[in-house]
């Protein structure tokens, strides 16, 4: 299955040990989604449509409230690229 460029950059940044985080409103309805680096830095390009599109892919999920990870699924999506970028 092809995935995006986009859908590669967030993955591929998860798969060197990212995460995102989820906030919710007062009626729990996904307010935001913020991915972070493995080193702790937010990523600019992230938005809920990605990260809807990856959880309907089934590449990311999260267990027991904690925040999303990548799951294996995901990383046989993610091509491998000689740099890592």
């Amino acid at each position: 299955m092809d995935i995006s460029r986009s859908d590669q950059r967030i993955l591929h940044l998860m798969a060197q040990g990212g995460w995102i985080e989820i906030h919710r409103d007062e009626r729990r309805k996904i307010e935001k989604a913020l991915c972070f680096s493995r080193d702790g830095w937010l990523y600019p390009g992230f938005d809920l449509e990605l990260f809807r599109r990856l959880k309907r892919l089934r590449a990311i999920s999260s267990k027991e409230g904690k925040p999303y990870r990548i799951t294996e699924r995901g990383l046989r999506l993610v091509r491998s690229e000689l740099d890592n970028r």
